[in-house]
């Protein structure tokens, strides 16, 4: 069987994940499951994804650009879904990349937004085509 089963990120401040994940993780239809000190597990679709600090950072920002992940892309339901998304993020602590070319900055039949938090974590959200 094929898919993930997580993925986990570590965060260097938990509380300022907190706020900005929590948001779009529930905003995009995650339910949180579990908490601990210092970390959290959101669920969706038979899968997880866990917010976590480590005694083992190296630095304290995320750089997309660097070996790893760039980013994590995510189901956004319809179009006005993501569109009411894009508009209130900033308010959230996540700022909009590529306003210029939004929706299509993927591409003409690609309709997604692109976002990046205060520790530099990218999130793409793709509306169902339509």
């Amino acid at each position: 069987m094929a898919g993930f089963h997580h993925i986990e990120l570590w965060v260097a401040d938990f509380d300022e994940a907190r706020a900005e994940w929590g948001w779009l993780l529930s905003r995009l239809g995650f339910v949180l499951d579990t908490e601990w000190p210092g970390g959290q597990s959101w669920s969706a679709g038979g899968a997880y994804l866990t917010l976590t600090t480590s005694p083992n950072l190296t630095a304290t920002v995320h750089d997309r650009r660097r070996p790893g992940v760039n980013h994590l892309a995510f189901k956004a339901g319809a179009p006005a879904e993501l569109d009411a998304l894009m508009t209130d993020a900033p308010a959230h602590g996540w700022s909009p990349l590529y306003q210029e070319r939004y929706p299509h900055a993927g591409g003409e039949a690609h309709y997604a937004g692109w976002l990046e938090n205060s520790a530099g974590f990218k999130a793409e959200m793709v509306a169902d085509a339509s």
